[in-house]
Parts: structure tokens; sequence; C-alpha cells
């Protein structure tokens, strides 16, 4: 089982035509922006002598920080493209980075045999899934905890969805990075606020804490406005 050759081709094709500039891709947001605010909320509930696999890392940003909070930093991505980009830019190697699909269940579990009980940290994953898939990268994140680990997710809103249009209705057809993303055929935001929260219960995971709060993006609107994506964070244990 895996994800449709058109979503793997996407990713592909996206990672492919960006380069290794920090903050090309929208979302490439500086650790200090997304990371680092993350794990204060997240270290009260996380054991930081445990690993932390970082599910669709992308080029790594936000893995390498993690590396600097927890044991070991484990990054993994649907796309190859993605996971040389973050194997240049680990240039002191604080982490590791592999290739790995959140819908294959087996390459998932020897993921788990591998880094034994860990925590998960998910940046907007679901919201981009395509929706027969949503259900299995819930999955993932609780098959990687084991009993120790804790996970902490963070999802758009259909707030989210709501700026999108409004930035691709500017004059030009919007943001060139958010341009990107769409012509690639990504599709941001995709997954309703109620869907994220069934998913992770369906999938065998607690809630312990959620809340609001914004992905700040690296592009900017017309007037100048950073684009901050409307989100909710949920901090996860085994049910």
């Amino acid at each position: 089982m895996g994800v449709s050759q058109r979503y793997q081709d996407s990713w592909e094709g996206y990672w492919r035509e960006t380069s290794d500039a920090p903050g090309e891709a929208i979302w490439d947001s500086d650790p200090s922006l997304t990371a680092a605010p993350h794990c204060e909320i997240f270290l009260p509930h996380a054991d930081p002598e445990l690993p932390v696999v970082d599910l669709g890392c992308g080029n790594g940003t936000q893995t390498r920080y993690l590396a600097t909070r927890f044991a070991r930093a484990v990054g993994v991505d649907l796309s190859h493209a993605a996971i040389e980009h973050a194997r240049r830019a680990d240039t002191a190697k604080v982490a590791e980075f592999e290739q790995l699909s959140l819908v294959d269940h087996e390459s998932v579990r020897a993921l788990a045999g591998r880094v034994g009980d860990t925590h998960v940290y998910m940046r907007a994953v679901i919201h981009q899934s395509e929706p027969q898939d949503r259900p299995a990268v819930a999955a993932a994140v609780a098959a990687l905890l084991g009993e120790r680990g804790r996970a902490f997710v963070v999802e758009l809103t259909s707030g989210s969805k709501t700026l999108f249009q409004r930035a691709a209705e500017e004059p030009g057809g919007g943001p060139a990075k958010l341009r990107r993303v769409f012509d690639h055929g990504l599709k941001p935001a995709a997954a309703t606020d109620d869907e994220v929260p069934r998913l992770l219960g369906d999938a065998g995971l607690r809630i312990i804490d959620s809340g609001d709060t914004t992905l700040p993006q690296t592009e900017y609107l017309a007037d100048g406005t950073r684009i901050d994506l409307p989100a909710r964070w949920f901090v996860l244990a085994p049910a």
C-alpha cells in the first residue's frame, strides 16, 4: 500500500525545483517561529532522553532544531528530493534522514523497530494528505510512540483555507511561493477542523492538551503582511 503516483510525483517535482536556499519553501520558517515554541509546549509532556521522529520533515530545518532538544532526531519524508535537501543542509550531521511513506505500514513498523519508543513531531501533514491516506498517517504516529512516546501534531484549520483563497486572488495569482505549491498540484488545508482530532482518536491516540496557534510562513501578502496560517496543535499519548 502506498500513496498515489500523482501525489508522490507532485512532492518530488516540488522539491526537485526548490533550491537549498533557506526559506524558499513557503513553510520553511525559522525554528525560532516554529519548532522552538512548539518544544516549549511539548517538552513538559515528553522525556528528552527519548528520540524524536519528525514526520514530513521536508528539508530538515525543524529536525535539526529538534536534535538540540532531544537525545536523537530522525527526519522522514515521502520525497527523495526533500531528503537529499535535508542531508545537504545538515552539515554538522546532528540528525538522521530517510525517505519513508507514512502510508507504508511495513516501513513505519520497521522504523519503529529501529528507534524504539519515540516522540513524534508532525507539522501540517494530515491536512495536505489525500483523504484516503489520512487514517494511515494518524496510525503511523501511534505506531511510532510505543508506550513511552508522546506526539506533537499541528495542523492547519479552515481559517488557513480562507487565507489561501484571499492570497490567490491577489494580482498575478498571489505570492510566488504559494503559486508554486498550487502549480505542483498540492492542496493545503484540505482536511476539515473536526476530521483531525477524530482521525487521531481513531488511531488510538489520546489528546493530553491542545490549543490554537498559527504557522508562520516565509511569504507575504501584497500589503506586506506575513502569511501566518491559522492552526491547531495537539499533544498526544497512546490511548
